[in-house]
């Protein structure tokens, strides 16, 4: 599943009001340390940052995709493995046991349940 790409309602507010503010002429004049420009400068720099986060959380959800496949086929090879070596050697086999299986003599057998008897 893929992970949730993020947005932020903040920078549309930005760039909203960026817009209206470039509109305005002449430009105006906010003081020392608040310029349209840094203003934009601060805006552009949250979209490059939101956008290589958006990018990192492609490649982690393609890795993921990768490392489940790998996962799946080992799972199957591991089946297969199991099986041909009690295909070889048999199912009461040390070297079946050896291999991760369960002896076919070592398997507890179900145990019938007896009813209650009735009072």
């Amino acid at each position: 599943m893929a992970r949730a790409k993020r947005s932020s309602s903040i920078l549309e507010t930005a760039r909203q009001r960026l817009a209206g503010l470039k509109s305005i002429t002449p430009a105006p004049d906010f003081g020392p340390g608040l310029s349209l420009l840094t203003y934009e400068q601060k805006s552009t720099a949250l979209a490059a940052r939101l956008d290589g986060y958006n990018q990192k959380l492609a490649a982690l959800d393609d890795e993921q995709n990768n490392l489940e496949r790998d996962e799946k086929e080992l799972h199957d090879l591991n089946k297969r493995v199991l099986s041909a070596t009690e295909a070889q050697y048999g199912p009461d086999s040390s070297q079946y046991e050896l291999a991760g299986g369960t002896r076919l003599s070592e398997r507890k057998r179900p145990s019938k349940k007896t009813p209650a008897p009735k009072t």
